[in-house]
């Protein structure tokens, strides 16, 4: 780390510096006017696919300007969405490649803060055969690691209509026995692995979370918590199979039942509905920007601040929102007052 003034240079972009005071160490955050102010360790993020799929699917931002646009609007890095028009391990497949990646990425003075894998081609539960899955996912967690990237999300892929094809047991073993797997693919490669629910995916509630995690109990394995999805899980029931099963205590008393096995998180509105496909049917939870939803944030937040992550990230998801590129700079100044809040 290079000295600055009194203090030192942190992460080596000049975003950042620890300053010595009479106490000891604080962080200390660049503004745009070159002045450093008291911040918190906590950094931001935003999902990079908020740009490229649903409503941008045919208009996709491309990542040189997702980049330099989050740089400026004074995001800490970006969650890559693996997947074509953003770099990807089938787009960058040589080593040189992958270093032009990150070497952008160390221009805009941003980091990743995770890789949303491109699995959503394969079968993970309506089949006896998870060879392809693992041999994807195998893939993915490489690109991770040349990336410089320490975590890798996955979900159950198939949607939760599957149950009437495949039995609930088969699906939860045959999910249990490749995550296993791949959570062993993931510490080889010096990653945590991160499972995101969804109403949109198979094993939608809340008792299904948590028997994953008590079966695949591992400390290198834990959810990724996305505060519309919770919503839509504990609070709504969103397509769920048979009984609905919801939380007296919706997301609060949901994060408590997961608490200490949160190794992700995602922070997003929610108006209590879903995403429609093309064929206006539900699909998965709606990501709307902050304040234009029903989600009562600050006991979730004073919640989710008290789990011990693997990391420093909080990352915004507007995944399927149609203005999502407009919305971003408000997303940012709500989290920016979040991380101010909850320490």
């Amino acid at each position: 780390m290079a000295r600055v003034g009194r203090g030192l240079e942190v992460l080596g972009t000049g975003r950042y510096r620890l300053d010595a005071t009479g106490v000891g160490l604080r962080l200390l955050r660049l503004r745009p006017d070159g002045r450093y102010d008291k911040t918190l360790m906590r950094r931001i993020s935003i999902g990079s696919w908020a740009y490229t799929i649903g409503p941008y699917a045919d208009k996709p931002v491309d990542f040189d300007t997702v980049g330099s646009r989050l740089s400026a609007l004074g995001f800490d890095g970006l969650e890559l969405g693996g997947f074509t028009p953003h770099p990807n391990p089938d787009d960058c497949p040589e080593e040189s490649q992958r270093d032009g990646v990150v070497a952008k990425m160390r221009e805009w003075g941003l980091e990743f803060s995770g890789l949303a894998a491109n699995l959503w081609g394969e079968k993970l539960v309506n089949t006896d055969d998870q060879a392809q899955y693992v041999c994807e996912f195998t893939k993915n967690a490489a690109f991770c690691r040349d990336l410089g990237i320490k975590g890798i999300r996955v979900d159950t892929v198939q949607p939760p209509t599957v149950l009437a094809e495949v039995d609930y047991d088969t699906v939860f073993g045959r999910i249990v026995d490749t995550w296993r797997t791949c959570n062993q693919i993931a510490k080889d490669h010096g990653l945590y692995l991160t499972w995101e629910f969804e109403p949109g995916f198979v094993l939608n509630k809340p008792s299904d979370v948590v028997a994953v995690l008590d079966a695949i109990d591992d400390d290198n394995f834990g959810v990724l918590y996305d505060t519309s999805h919770g919503h839509m899980v504990a609070v709504v029931g969103a397509r769920q199979p048979g009984a609905k099963e919801t939380l007296a205590g919706g997301q609060v008393e949901f994060i408590d039942k997961l608490s200490g096995r949160i190794n992700h998180i995602h922070l997003i509105d929610s108006d209590n509905s879903c995403h429609k496909n093309e064929h206006g049917e539900d699909e998965t939870s709606m990501h709307l920007p902050f304040g234009d939803g029903v989600i009562d944030f600050p006991p979730i937040l004073e919640r989710l601040a008290a789990q011990q992550l693997p990391h420093d990230w909080w990352t915004v998801d507007l995944c399927f929102w149609p203005d999502a590129w407009e919305a971003t700079a408000r997303c940012k100044m709500a989290m920016d007052g979040f991380v101010r809040e909850y320490q």
